[in-house]
């Protein structure tokens, strides 16, 4: 084949198993086989009706479903970017990505519309008529795996959004370091309930399956019943999920008596994993297989194997076999083992850039391709890292990345605040939530409840902080510089 990129593969793994069942959905099951016909089909008439061309973006908005991956596929039988957008933005948010990746196409899942939005949709009613209208005659474009196959967006400390480039070779490698630490097999049967617009569940459960020819089956969404009925009827093997779903999980009546035999590998991420947590897992005779990653890097940077899970537990292990990690200390020099330092990455994982952002892209990569994540590891003697801190001041919410400076530029909109703060600080559901603190105006009539229904349409519901305060001033340096140590410490 002349395509050597992700497109390619329904139609490589249904060349050695057709009839195996790639995907199952509301109790439908798709063969690998039908999946590389749908392909072909939606890529030819994304072709052909819609002008879709090599380098354009295709876009999704949508649960998780077969039309997003068909979608995720056929784009890259094209040699087009794929560009999965998170359900949970607000309006103004869903139109600041979409005239940045300015797709040739938008395609609306179940339970969406595109009113507001820019740009040419597919409607989700219209979407079988689509592929109908479409050949299903082989497309075998010719596309390199370092042609970039999608855009994930990852909000900025700015508050301005910014695209992940990530090619073909990234989310192969990346493939390739999972199997190196969990041995998948064919016969694995992967619950995909995270959303796949998270790189998590896109290229450490459905891509890595699909390699290896196993079956998915795709949730729209997150439920903890739902969950326990489906491992325990699919015989689900393999599961993603951030630490606030398995914390569910656990708070749930059916933990206790719940059939989880079939369960072969938890895979943990998003956030770092309490040890209560870890714990409780062990003593259900289950193993989490915990990391860290970042969507820059495909995402896999560090992984904890199986056989450490209890003797490195918190720790987020040692960099992927394909990969390569450093701590750099404030002054440049390498962190020594218990000295902490700013984590980076580097390998055929690691993106080349963002989308149209130069300047910001050059921030973030040198001339050798290591990335810097702007979070702070801590390695022991044996070179286990665990991820002490963030330096960007980033609030992760289950698994969500909440950037404090984007609340702050909507909070700051409401004519009664004159000063604002948004710190993280911990909640026993979710890890962390958002706090809040605001400096009203003088004479300002300033009530939380208030202020909080002001950022509701405005911003995604996670990014909405739990608690509003209201308070006096807030710390400054002698250059005038806030300082959230303090806020935390008071307010945390």
């Amino acid at each position: 084949m002349r395509n050597q990129g992700i497109g390619s593969w329904p139609a490589r793994r249904a060349r050695m198993t057709p009839d195996r069942v790639a995907l199952s959905f509301q109790g439908r099951d798709r063969t690998y086989g039908e999946l590389r016909e749908r392909a072909y089909r939606l890529a030819s008439a994304l072709a052909a009706e819609l002008g879709v061309r090599r380098g354009d973006r295709v876009a999704y908005l949508g649960p998780n479903e077969p039309a997003l991956v068909e979608t995720f596929f056929a784009a890259g039988l094209l040699g087009a970017v794929f560009v999965p957008l998170n359900t949970r933005l607000a309006a103004p948010e869903l139109r600041f990505v979409l005239e940045d990746a300015a797709p040739a196409a938008l395609l609306l899942g179940t339970g969406r519309d595109g009113d507001g939005l820019p740009g040419r949709h597919v409607a989700a009613e219209a979407y079988e008529d689509l592929l109908a209208a479409g050949s299903a005659a082989p497309i075998d474009e010719p596309v390199s795996r370092d042609d970039v196959c999608l855009i994930m967006y990852t909000s900025g400390t700015t508050g301005r959004p910014k695209g992940a480039m990530l090619t073909h070779g990234n989310l192969t490698w990346n493939a390739v370091n999972l199997l190196v630490d969990v041995p998948l097999g064919p016969d694995e049967v992967t619950l995909v309930s995270a959303p796949l617009f998270h790189i998590a569940a896109l290229a450490q459960t459905l891509v890595p399956t699909v390699l290896k020819g196993g079956r998915c089956v795709l949730e729209p969404s997150f439920d903890v019943e739902r969950t326990f009925e489906l491992v325990e009827r699919e015989r689900v093997t393999v599961m993603f999920g951030v630490p606030s779903m398995f914390g569910m999980l656990t708070r749930s009546p059916r933990w206790a008596g719940a059939d989880l035999s079939s369960l072969r590998h938890l895979l943990c991420g998003g956030a770092p994993v309490p040890l209560p947590l870890i714990r409780a897992y062990q003593e259900r005779g289950l193993t989490f297989l915990q990391g860290y990653g970042m969507t820059e890097t495909a995402p896999g940077a560090l992984f904890l194997a199986a056989e450490h899970s209890v003797d490195k537990a918190g720790s987020a292990g040692v960099p992927c076999f394909f990969s390569d990690v450093r701590l750099v200390a404030p002054d440049g020099s390498p962190a020594a083992p218990g000295e902490p330092g700013e984590v980076y990455v580097q390998g055929p994982n690691v993106m080349p850039g963002y989308w149209r952002r130069p300047e910001e892209s050059a921030e973030v990569l040198d001339a050798d391709g290591w990335f810097r994540s702007g979070d702070v590891g801590i390695a022991d003697e044996d070179g286990y890292v665990r991820i002490s801190d963030r330096i960007k001041d980033v609030i992760i919410s289950g698994g969500e990345n909440i950037y404090p400076a984007e609340v702050e530029s909507v909070l700051y909109g409401h004519p009664a605040v004159a000063e604002c703060a948004v710190i993280g600080v911990p909640d026993e559901r979710w890890g962390e939530v958002g706090k809040a603190l605001v400096v009203p105006r003088p004479g300002a009539a300033a009530e939380p409840g208030d202020l909080l229904r002001h950022l509701d349409g405005r911003l995604a519901r996670y990014k909405i902080p739990k608690y509003l305060q209201i308070v006096p001033e807030l710390p400054k340096n002698a250059a005038g510089k806030l300082l959230k140590a303090p806020l935390r410490k008071m307010y945390g």
